[in-house]
């Protein structure tokens, strides 16, 4: 099915459908990406475009029907897996797990999710946290998990009463993101390193009989490599600043100063909540032991939907503890990205407007480099996003924009998946032609708003957002200019002056010359002490950026328009160029300027 997104006048290949051909001729499938943040959930990713699979007449449609979806993962690993998600009208969801993820076409092998569904709905392939189920039965049971064999649950014999399924996910947390944390809020210096987020769920609620047997990694203290070689020396100027911090540090417990010799020795804590409504919790009765460096094992006595393992340089208040697992389950659902504004830098009349991760920032900068695109404005600061949300931007001030040279002054919109691109490019042009009149460009500002998932309305068909946005606060702004364009004003044959003064011409070519001149010895714009604005300088180097030569004879020109008719200029430039050390060219200027000869 080749499908024409809306808004866009390319078509793409939506999906591939094996059915009887009296099938086919009754389906209808539609690319639904503007409403897919209705279709993902937290540590949920899209892969592929949202695509609606539609029928003419539902009596002549037999199931199953095989469709293979192109989608593209560029990060998968051992805790994540391809899945198809099916959605209905009343945005009910199923998984489903894919026939095959390779389709060959001709000598090529692409990534196709290939499922075969009984019911008619709303597509799309993610890339879900993968789910590791197994039965617990009554004799017990030790399960090490197929993601990570460091993982493993012992069940001793009469743990639950009947057979019980368990479902696990794990989701691993980069030591990158605890140092984030850590540098954003010194409350949390204590955290060494977390084990992985483990999710478990007993669809069968039977309370435990006997205690469960947890082993997983947590990473060792890194110290603790240097322990065999340090010094009583060391070790004493150690335990000195572990005593200061704990003085210093108003979380810290009184007990964390630890005796000389034990200052490498860390604290294990258990992390984790019953139910979501119920809120994390430190269960400070269950001991936690190192199985082995960078192994951990406890024993739990009850069902915990989620837990983590967190290793600690000292002991700090419980209320601290919680803050950092509620910051840590936020981080592990969020991304941080930034927006790219740029400009075309042969047309600046055309933008780019780019929603990116931050760890990709530095390779899509060098795409939109070699596209033709530059800044200024830079990115913004980065931010945090979660799958899904959207960033909606207007123009304010005195320049608009359009996706078709057509309307403008609308609201527009980019939506976050942190695998696929969110990019719009649009036009630009100034809404007051006299607007600006002191500044040699047009200036307008871009204002952007973060949009959560709860605050988009349950529809399929997503209009294009307006509103003014009063009750809430922008997410950050960028600047945006615009160079005015000269006008040429045709006037009537009766009013045109006739003047055989031929001035002009000479000094366009004496400005050719001197440009010529000074960019060959590399002189910079600020070295040539003309009287003019730092904005004219900022613009003839947007105007001009790569050469030197034509920045030098656009500032003359500026200059030159700025000058009474009266005022004596050839005069006033000598002057200028032996401010600047040049008396070689001032004198070579006066001399051309006599014999009216500049080549």
């Amino acid at each position: 099915f080749l499908v024409e997104e809306s808004g866009k006048n390319t078509q793409e290949v939506a999906c591939f459908i094996k059915a009887p051909a009296t099938v086919l001729e009754n389906l209808k499938c539609k690319i639904l990406n503007d409403a897919s943040s209705l279709v993902v959930d937290d540590s949920e990713e899209l892969v592929s475009n949202v695509i609606s699979i539609e029928c003419y007449d539902y009596e002549k449609i037999l199931f199953p029907i095989n469709i293979a979806i192109p989608f593209t993962s560029r990060f998968r690993g051992n805790y994540r897996e391809i899945m198809v998600k099916v959605t209905d009208m009343n945005f009910q969801s199923k998984y489903l797990t894919p026939l095959s993820l390779e389709v060959h076409q001709g000598n090529r092998k692409e990534s196709f999710a290939e499922v075969k569904i009984y019911h008619l709905g709303v597509l799309s392939v993610l890339s879900c946290l993968k789910k590791e189920t197994f039965a617990v039965p009554k004799v017990g049971l030790s399960q090490k998990l197929s993601m990570d064999s460091r993982i493993s649950f012992c069940y001793n014999a009469e743990a639950f009463s009947s057979p019980a399924p368990i479902e696990l996910k794990i989701q691993p947390i980069e030591p990158s993101l605890v140092s984030a944390l850590k540098a954003r809020h010194d409350m949390y210096h204590s955290v060494i390193s977390t084990s992985a987020l483990v999710r478990v769920q007993h669809p069968s609620a039977q309370p435990f009989n006997s205690s469960v047997t947890i082993t997983l990694p947590c990473p060792p203290n890194p110290e603790r490599k240097r322990q065999g070689g340090e010094t009583e020396h060391e070790r004493a100027i150690s335990a000195t600043v572990k005593r200061v911090a704990a003085a210093y540090h108003p979380w810290a417990v009184t007990s964390s100063v630890r005796k000389d010799g034990e200052n490498l020795s860390d604290t294990l804590k258990l992390l984790g909540h019953r139910n979501k409504e119920e809120g994390w919790k430190v269960f400070e009765d269950v001991i936690i032991q190192n199985v082995r460096n960078g192994i951990v094992s406890f024993e739990l006595n009850e069902h915990l939907e989620s837990f983590v393992v967190v290793r600690l340089s000292f002991l700090f208040e419980n209320m601290y503890l919680h803050l950092f697992a509620q910051a840590l389950e936020e981080a592990l659902c969020s991304t941080m990205a930034n927006v790219i504004l740029y400009r075309k830098r042969e047309n600046p009349h055309k933008i780019v407007v780019l929603l990116s991760t931050s760890k990709e920032l530095s390779y899509e900068l060098q795409n939109l480099h070699e596209e033709g695109y530059f800044g200024p404005p830079e990115p913004t600061q980065q931010f945090p996003l979660r799958e899904g949300e959207q960033i909606h931007f207007r123009f304010r001030g005195n320049i608009f924009a359009s996706e078709n040279g057509k309307d403008f002054g609308k609201v527009y919109r980019l939506i976050f998946h942190s695998q696929r691109k969110a990019r719009l490019e649009l036009q630009i042009k100034e809404v007051d032609e006299f607007g600006n009149h002191s500044s040699p460009h047009y200036k307008g500002t871009v204002v952007f708003y973060k949009i959560t998932r709860e605050m988009i309305t349950k529809k399929w068909e997503q209009p294009l957002p307006f509103g003014e946005y009063q009750h809430q606060s922008p997410l950050c702004k960028l600047p945006l200019t615009l160079p005015k364009h000269e006008k040429l004003i045709n006037h009537p044959r009766s009013t045109k002056r006739i003047s055989s003064d031929s001035s002009g011409d000479l000094w366009d070519s004496l400005m050719i010359w001197l440009a010529e001149e000074l960019a060959e010895d590399n002189t910079s714009l600020f070295a040539l002490c003309l009287p003019v604005r730092r904005s004219i300088l900022q613009f003839v180097r947007l105007k001009c950026p790569d050469n030197l030569t034509h920045q030098i004879y656009e500032l003359l020109s500026y200059w030159k328009k700025t000058l009474p008719r009266s005022a004596d200029k050839q005069q006033l430039l000598c002057r200028y160029l032996r401010r600047s050390g040049r008396r070689d060219l001032s004198e070579e200027l006066r001399l051309k300027w006599q014999n009216k000869v500049f080549t």
